[in-house]
């Protein structure tokens, strides 16, 4: 795991506990806006995959087989990120950081873009869905490569002592990507009547992502490469060998930590805000506009948790914040939820208060960023993040699909049993603070 000089900057004590400056705020801004476009991009596609499905697969396919092939290609995105981020990070270990960081964003805003410009089946047959996964495999790389690299980014830009707050502030720009989705599609469904989605306005989403997409790699252009970056190219301390075979090799404990708060991160974002609107809609008959309007409250919530969560870190620790934010979630998820069941009168502030324990995405790229040496940060981070990602986020919706058919509380179990993994990692960041360096420096 990381030493203490793995982890500053180059300029020495003073450089690693200084305030935030403009130059702090414009890459956070930039970044944190970059990565709420691009995840919009990433996430439209299931807002309107009942209108794709119909239009990109034949039309007397029965309807149980288009959502399955709909949800598939859907899927497929979350199984090429591990490849993608892999590639992007080990290149970014050797490169440089700005190069991927611009990479990923114009990755992601080409397929998007090209998907509002489809042709359907009804005019290229078998080629429109053909040509749909593979533009969607591109947004997964892309994806896999977006997050991970701005941790890497704006936390070696920013001093140490803010290192959790920079990582708050992109987990929230993250999120707000998904709520920025959920907006475009409500406003898309009023705005047009289903004829109309069908016959032309689905492709304006897409479209509108690919601007946005464009836009964000513009304003990347003003960001510069990082100090620790520029020092290691300076000094030659760049990896010798491949940057993932030195992860594998030497820093597994890293990856075990670093999969282990991931997977705490896809709990709390694919059942509490993905999945738990659908999940009342079906198990107690709650009006689908009501449910979606609690879902959006609850993820501002989740933007102003993360970066609570994050600030906090910085003068508290990582470890402790992971531990009182996991057992925050597991507590006020089941009482949500389990009231819900009976009783739905408390449904917005409930939901409000599970939105801001699930800020605890807020802290988990802080733990994972310094759980690796600079030289091979940005491919440590990206291995363990997305291969957990793809295992975890791909599998949770099955698992609690399967475990409701015994109990209806299940969604309940699994959030709490996967935030005592998160205790536990907190527990162990706690425990090897001084040894592997993972709490920063109180304010």
């Amino acid at each position: 795991m990381t030493s203490e000089s793995n982890n500053t900057h180059p300029n020495g004590d003073a450089e690693a506990h200084r305030k935030l400056n403009k130059n702090d705020a414009k890459t956070l801004s930039l970044s944190a806006l970059g990565g709420a476009l691009e995840f919009y991009d990433f996430v439209i596609f299931v807002y309107f995959a009942n209108v794709v499905g119909s239009l990109f697969f034949p039309a007397d396919m029965p309807e149980w087989l288009r959502q399955v092939q709909t949800y598939g290609i859907f899927a497929a995105g979350y199984l090429a990120r591990p490849l993608g981020g892999i590639i992007m990070a080990h290149f970014g270990d050797i490169l440089g950081r700005k190069r991927m960081f611009m990479m990923s964003i114009l990755l992601m805003a080409i397929p998007t873009f090209a998907i509002g410009l489809m042709p359907t089946y009804e005019t290229i047959g078998i080629a429109a869905p053909l040509l749909l996964l593979f533009f969607r495999v591109l947004q997964g790389a892309a994806i896999g490569g977006e997050a991970p690299g701005a941790w890497v980014f704006v936390t070696e830009h920013v001093s140490k002592r803010h290192v959790g707050l920079a990582c708050g502030i992109l987990s929230a720009g993250l999120v707000a990507g998904i709520l920025i989705g959920s907006l475009i599609a409500t406003a898309m469904h009023s705005l047009y009547s289903a004829e109309e989605m069908s016959a032309y306005a689905w492709r304006f989403p897409f479209l509108l992502g690919g601007i946005f997409g464009f836009i964000a790699m513009y304003l990347r252009r003003w960001l510069q490469e990082t100090p620790i970056f520029k020092e290691m190219q300076e000094s030659q301390e760049l990896a010798e060998e491949m940057p993932i075979k030195s992860v594998l090799k030497d820093h597994a404990p890293s990856v075990v930590v670093s999969m282990a708060v991931t997977w705490v991160l896809t709990a709390a974002v694919v059942v509490t805000v993905l999945m738990t609107p659908s999940l009342l809609q079906k198990l107690v008959m709650l009006d689908p506009k009501l449910s979606l309007e609690a879902n959006s409250l609850a993820i501002v919530c989740v933007v102003i948790g993360s970066i609570t969560c994050g600030a906090l870190a910085d003068r508290f620790g990582n470890g402790p914040m992971m531990v009182i934010f996991s057992i925050g979630l597991a507590i006020s998820y089941w009482v949500f939820y389990s009231t819900m069941l009976h009783d739905t009168t408390y449904l917005f502030p409930l939901y409000a208060l599970v939105g801001f324990f699930t800020g605890l995405v807020g802290v988990v790229p802080a733990i994972a960023v310094k759980s690796f040496p600079a030289a091979i940060r940005f491919s440590g981070l990206s291995f363990s993040y997305n291969v957990a990602y793809a295992i975890f986020g791909g599998t949770t919706p099955m698992v609690v699909s399967l475990m409701l058919r015994e109990d209806p509380l299940s969604p309940a179990y699994y959030v709490a049993f996967v935030c005592g993994v998160g205790v536990l990692a907190g527990l162990a960041v706690m425990r090897f603070r001084k040894r592997l360096d993972l709490i920063t420096v109180p304010a």
